[in-house]
């Protein structure tokens, strides 16, 4: 019923994965994740994040540092950084490594702790040596997860999932579906996402 396009890069994925994960469980609704690259969607069709990174609006910047953390707050999120020392951060091996590990069970788990080790320790995710102390938190053998992340196969999919949420009408993460084509963006949106949920559910029946 729901798909969550993400990227770990993304502090208010972050937040919207938190939200995610409590909707899913208190609706008992499955949730397909969707590993994606969201600096290949900049890239392609929003090359506007770069120039407001650039030229920032004073006033809505200091706003947007405040919304953050209350959301943090309001949630029980460990956002102790809202820009990094690395921001933004190639997050590909971590959204490859996501992809590898869903067959694993692994996914949520995996990309929980690299959230929380790039937004609550400031935590370089793209590099090879914190990726495998995400790997220690979460069971995972680093050796083995490096190889399967090389693996065309891996890359391939990474890069068909953007282009797919780039077609189905997506330009930033999360970007959320309920029942293939209604489309949600952003975390502050997951009380309309419940709401979809629940007309879905009571129209299945």
């Amino acid at each position: 019923m729901i798909e969550f396009f993400f990227d770990c890069s993304s502090p208010w994925t972050y937040l919207g994965f938190h939200s995610m994960r409590r909707l899913a469980d208190e609706m008992d609704v499955p949730v397909h994740w969707r590993p994606i690259l969201v600096g290949g969607i900049f890239n392609t069709i929003n090359p506007s994040v770069y120039r407001t990174r650039e030229t920032p609006v004073p006033a809505k910047a200091a706003y947007q540092h405040k919304d953050m953390l209350d959301w943090a707050g309001y949630l029980g999120v460990d956002i102790r950084y809202t820009r990094p020392d690395v921001f933004p951060v190639n997050s590909v091996k971590a959204m490859r490594a996501c992809i590898a590990l869903e067959p694993e069970g692994k996914l949520i788990d995996f990309a929980q702790a690299t959230f929380e080790a790039y937004w609550g320790e400031n935590q370089d995710i793209s590099q090879d040596a914190v990726l495998a102390q995400v790997c220690e938190r979460v069971g995972v053998d680093a050796a083995h997860l490096f190889e399967k992340i090389a693996q065309p196969a891996i890359k391939a999919q990474l890069r068909l999932n953007t282009e797919e949420v780039i077609q189905r009408g997506g330009f930033g993460s999360p970007t959320i579906f309920v029942n293939g084509d209604d489309m949600y963006f952003g975390n502050d949106r997951m009380p309309l996402v419940r709401a979809a949920v629940t007309r879905a559910k009571a129209a299945a029946k």
